[in-house]
């Protein structure tokens, strides 16, 4: 499972899994604004701003569906900071999260996405390593984005998207520790399938992702990207990268089996979903600049069966 570098150090920042319980437990803390508030406000969150997740995640029963909405909305939060906050205000509220993460400070009265997201952590029993990595990987967009090797994004990748895989299956259930090597994976397929969706976007807001080695092993340059090129050299390195990425999904999915039964649609769904924008990716010939891929409605849901299938082969 762990055949290269980088995953081996995704794997030991991940850490050890020490409590496999599934059962969610009840919460020491009392919120001051009814928590059924809070959480229908992360179900808002997640409808309005993730089409793929909010279906994905109809797929699990209701209690995990809201507290994996939940989370979506922590995430999302976390994010806005740092690409929409006011620019001296950002450390602020990054600290302000560090700080509920840990439990040495409440939610404000106001922070109905604050109080949801402490009843989901602490009910699902969720590791504080993981939500503080993504705090910090989130941050890692408020410095010059550029890395040289697919090595270091992988790192990114994780501290992004992983990390929110590891917090999912907390909430999903786990029957293995054997299920943390795959949860990473698809985080890292998920992510990546992100960049190569938003080059165009990424770069007009002085991001580039992509690993600048592996662009120049395809004589491609950053002015390049900034001209919108789209030729042969630009083919051919997206479709390796896109053949990388579905490599990840296929290792990745292999991982469902360790997750509990009613929670590996959902995952499933999404990580199917996700693999349908790289086909849309394909579709524009691989022009990302002036095209943005995209998965209709009705496209996820002709996915359903056969993942279902699938997931039935294999059980």
């Amino acid at each position: 499972m762990l055949e290269t570098p980088w995953e081996r150090r995704l794997v030991n920042m991940a850490g050890q899994v020490n409590d496999l319980s599934n059962d969610p437990i009840n919460s020491s803390w009392v919120a001051d604004v009814p928590l059924e508030k809070a959480y229908q406000l992360c179900d808002q969150l997640s409808a309005e701003h993730s089409k793929s997740f909010y279906m994905a995640s109809g797929l699990l029963p209701e209690y995990k569906r809201s507290a994996v909405r939940a989370l979506y909305a922590f995430c999302r939060t976390v994010d806005d900071i740092v690409d929409e906050g006011v620019v001296n205000e950002r450390d602020v509220e990054l600290d302000y999260w560090r700080a509920i993460v840990r439990g040495s400070l409440h939610p404000r009265a106001d922070d109905l996405v604050g109080q949801a997201w402490t009843d989901t952590r602490l009910r699902y029993r969720i590791p504080t390593q993981y939500a503080l990595q993504l705090i910090d990987g989130v941050a890692r967009d408020l410095g010059n984005v550029r890395y040289q090797t697919f090595d270091e994004l992988a790192i990114y990748c994780y501290g992004v998207a992983s990390t929110v895989g590891l917090m999912s299956m907390y909430v999903v259930g786990f029957k293995t520790p054997e299920a943390v090597p795959y949860a990473i994976k698809l985080g890292v397929a998920l992510q990546m399938t992100n960049i190569l969706r938003d080059i165009g976007e990424d770069f007009r807001n002085g991001r580039i992702y992509l690993p600048q080695q592996e662009l120049y092993a395809y004589s491609l340059t950053n002015e390049d990207l900034a001209n919108g090129v789209v030729d042969a050299r630009w083919r051919e390195f997206m479709k390796f990268q896109i053949y990388r990425t579905r490599q990840l999904y296929a290792e990745a999915s292999q991982g469902l089996r360790y997750l509990e039964r009613d929670g590996q649609l959902s995952i499933g769904a999404a990580s199917g979903f996700y693999q349908g924008i790289l086909e849309a990716i394909e579709a524009n010939g691989y022009d990302v600049f002036s095209k943005r891929a995209s998965l209709s409605a009705w496209k996820k849901l002709k996915r359903l069966p056969s993942l279902w299938w699938q997931l039935n082969t294999m059980r």
